[in-house]
């Protein structure tokens, strides 16, 4: 089976939004560029991570190799929805940050979630060669990649922390969700709040 590289280098527009009320809500980066529309889905967890793990690439990139990278923003950048139509090309298992020095550019993969198959192999059992593959996530599975600048990355960074603090408010007093139709809090021996 053959697999997909959706490349965008650099795309139009690169933005982490979600479809859905909040409690419902599907998260999703989609990248825009040259004609194409491109929405892959992913967990919310993934896109505050990968916000941090940016943010800490970013300074790593300024701290080694003397990168111009741009202050956090006083205007709100880029707070248009996502484009339509939001059709999902996969469901992102794994996510990839590189920084390209010749370039100046951050490299962000996510790699569709693919499932692991256990292969049994009959014969020497101390034959270690392929030890080394298994560090290497699979080739047959679809790709977005996406090159942005670091002024780029720093707008996505923000705009991703405001989507992942959209949703439901927490609970003051034990930290999960709050809906709107109440919440069973284990702090209260489970009366609703």
């Amino acid at each position: 089976m053959t697999h997909q590289v959706h490349a965008f280098e650099p795309p139009e527009r690169f933005v982490a939004g979600t479809v859905g009320p909040p409690g419902e809500r599907t998260f999703f980066l989609q990248a825009r560029g040259g004609g194409r529309l491109v929405s892959v889905a992913l967990e919310k967890v993934q896109v505050s991570l990968l916000a941090e793990k940016l943010e800490e690439l970013l300074s790593e990139a300024q701290r080694r190799f003397g990168v111009d990278v741009p202050e956090l923003s006083p205007v709100i950048g880029d707070n248009e929805p996502l484009d339509t139509p939001v059709d999902e090309e996969f469901r992102v298992g794994t996510l990839g940050l590189a920084f390209d020095v010749d370039t100046a550019t951050v490299v962000i993969e996510a790699i569709a979630a693919g499932e692991v198959e256990s292969e049994v192999e009959l014969g020497d059992e101390d034959d270690e060669s392929d030890d080394d593959e298994d560090d290497e996530p699979d080739e047959d599975l679809d790709r977005l990649r996406v090159r942005l600048t670091p002024q780029a990355t720093r707008q996505f960074i923000e705009r991703a922390r405001r989507v992942v603090n959209a949703g439901r408010p927490p609970c003051p007093l034990c930290g999960q969700p709050l809906d709107p139709a109440g919440h069973l809090c284990p702090r209260h021996n489970g009366y609703h709040r």
